[in-house]
């Protein structure tokens, strides 16, 4: 796949994720975005969290502009917090084909309460 985000202004946020090819697949990746927004699905009050993405690559590593852009596009989403780690593990494993991958979600305190949910791709743990 062909890089077309990376380098280029005014991209608009979209769910495709950019991919590129990785020979080292001993290496532990983590990706952390501290400015993660989404939206309550029942009040559409704000929600912020931090969102640490965990993979070791299968062949291919995830081009962090095209996951900037995919995780603007929750923005203005209405989400549950426990849904949004299980779509981003979806839609990263589907992207990247990993041999292990983990997405936390974060959550800021709200109401009181603290919130952080993960979902893991092991294929091994499930042969």
């Amino acid at each position: 796949m062909a890089l077309t985000k990376l380098g280029q202004a005014g991209v608009s946020p979209d769910r495709s994720l950019e991919t590129f090819p990785i020979d080292d697949r001993s290496q532990e990746i983590t990706i952390d975005c501290r400015e993660f927004t989404c939206r309550c699905p029942v009040t559409g009050q704000p929600d912020w969290a931090t969102i640490r993405i965990n993979y070791r690559p299968g062949s291919r590593g995830v081009e962090t502009k095209s996951l900037k852009l995919y995780l603007e596009t929750f923005r203005d989403e209405g989400i549950f917090h426990e849904h949004l780690a299980t779509r981003m593990r979806d839609d990263l494993v589907a992207a990247l084909d990993p041999a292990y991958l983990k997405v936390t979600v974060d959550f800021n305190v709200r109401g009181g309460i603290a919130l952080a949910a993960s979902s893991e791709y092991d294929p091994e743990e499930t042969a």
